[in-house]
């Protein structure tokens, strides 16, 4: 597995389609727009205010991360550096390589995340515990 860092997480504009008086439209395809096939969709919302979502790393399942509705920050760590992005941008989206610990925070009122994965969920996949993920870490080359 590649040992990825916070600063290889780019920023993707997805790009948008404007229609002169209907509104805008934003397309994401299994043809290359992500390096990876979309195989599981899934929407965060209702998250009460203080809360927060994720503080989990994945062992081989790579996110990308949308503010499909408001906006909120991800904040990224790969055990040494974190960096945190602020989202709010239906047509922009963060991408989540494996091996990252990632923590969603500060949603705004009305806030929704819509998160597009490589793979269905497994729970094998998941590093909840934070020194655990700091080991995992320390174990790739």
């Amino acid at each position: 597995m590649v040992k990825y860092s916070v600063n290889d997480c780019p920023i993707i504009d997805l790009g948008k389609i404007r229609g002169e008086r209907r509104g805008s439209i934003t397309v994401v395809e299994n043809d290359g727009t992500l390096p990876f096939d979309v195989k599981r969709v899934f929407y965060l919302y209702d998250v009460p205010g203080g809360s927060y979502r994720g503080a989990h790393a994945h062992i081989e399942q790579y996110q990308f991360i949308i503010a499909a509705s408001g906006s909120f920050q991800v904040t990224l760590d790969d055990g040494i550096i974190k960096r945190t992005f602020f989202l709010n941008r239906p047509n922009k989206g963060l991408l989540v390589y494996p091996g990252l610990w990632s923590y969603l925070d500060d949603f705004s009122s009305g806030a929704i995340g819509m998160v597009l994965t490589s793979d269905k969920y497994t729970a094998d996949d998941y590093i909840r515990d934070y020194q655990e993920f700091l080991d995992f870490r320390n174990h790739l080359k």
